[in-house]
């Protein structure tokens, strides 16, 4: 089996180890406009070969893994270079517009959406570890309109690699993926700037930033480069999500202004409900 995979990063390294482990006999295929990313890939072992896009024709499954611009605009051109029993998926964070892009391409029922719950601050091939999706959610767009035996394929190999499966329509994924997903990583990009702003002293960011923050802001962490694009495409969801968190930053401040701390007190004992929430998806 020759596996091409598409942008050699946390996911897609991670997701080329997982299947290595799966298939061991497998050819496995980067394809990266990172030259650094992919001879990293190459040492690490995580691909047998550099390669280029002219692999997907002799390709028997594809991992698009790439900036979600850069699947919208790129997709229908690998779906025209595969052959007639070749799987291509992609892992990106938004779905709708992707799925879209691809409705009505004659090899449609060849592709599958998906977007793998899982993943670090941390990119490229370096960070890309084994067991990185196991006991994760994999969730999965539009998988009626995949053929029902490459699809079957897929669904035993995800599960293989120790993630549970989620069938969710793409509007309803991007929606959301706004609050739970993408509204955090906002969140904590304009804390860091915040802070950053304010602090201009660095010593007193490193000397007195506790675990909280660190925690916080972690996500400030990412690439840019691809979690622009993802706003982009998730613009509509995005802004209603940031129209709620602001609102409530807004009723904060007007409880602190008003010195009503029994509704601040009422405010962060609700939220404490998420613990509980959290938890028990945890153990579930």
């Amino acid at each position: 089996m020759k596996i091409v995979v598409v942008g050699i990063g946390l996911i897609g390294g991670s997701m080329a180890i997982a299947l290595r482990e799966q298939f061991p006999s497998m050819r496995l295929i980067g394809v990266d406009i990172n030259e650094i990313y992919l001879n990293t890939a190459l040492e690490l072992g995580i691909i047998d070969e550099r390669g280029s896009l002219d692999a997907l024709s002799t390709a028997d499954r594809v991992i698009v893994s790439i900036p979600v611009k850069e699947t919208l605009k790129l997709l229908p051109g690998f779906l025209d270079q595969i052959t007639e029993n070749t799987l291509v998926w992609d892992v990106g964070s938004t779905k709708h517009a992707i799925c879209q892009a691809v409705e009505n391409h004659p090899k449609r029922n060849q592709f599958l959406a998906a977007h793998p719950i899982a993943g670090t601050e941390f990119s490229g091939p370096k960070a890309a570890v084994s067991g990185l999706f196991e006991g994760k959610p994999m969730i999965l767009c539009e998988s009626e309109k995949t053929r029902s035996d490459l699809f079957a394929w897929a669904e035993a190999t995800f599960t293989g690699m120790g993630m549970y499966l989620r069938r969710m329509k793409p509007k309803s994924h991007d929606k959301h993926m706004a609050y739970v997903s993408h509204l955090s990583h906002v969140s904590s990009f304009m804390l860091g700037k915040t802070v950053m702003e304010i602090e201009k002293d660095e010593q007193n960011i490193f000397d007195l930033a506790g675990s909280g923050f660190e925690s916080t802001v972690r996500l400030a962490k990412s690439s840019p480069e691809m979690w622009t694009p993802i706003f982009e495409q998730n613009k509509k969801y995005l802004l209603q999500s940031l129209e709620a968190y602001i609102e409530n930053l807004l009723q904060f401040k007007a409880a602190m202004d008003t010195e009503d701390y029994e509704e601040l007190y009422q405010q962060m004992k609700k939220t404490n409900q998420l613990t509980d929430i959290l938890n028990g998806i945890k153990t579930n």
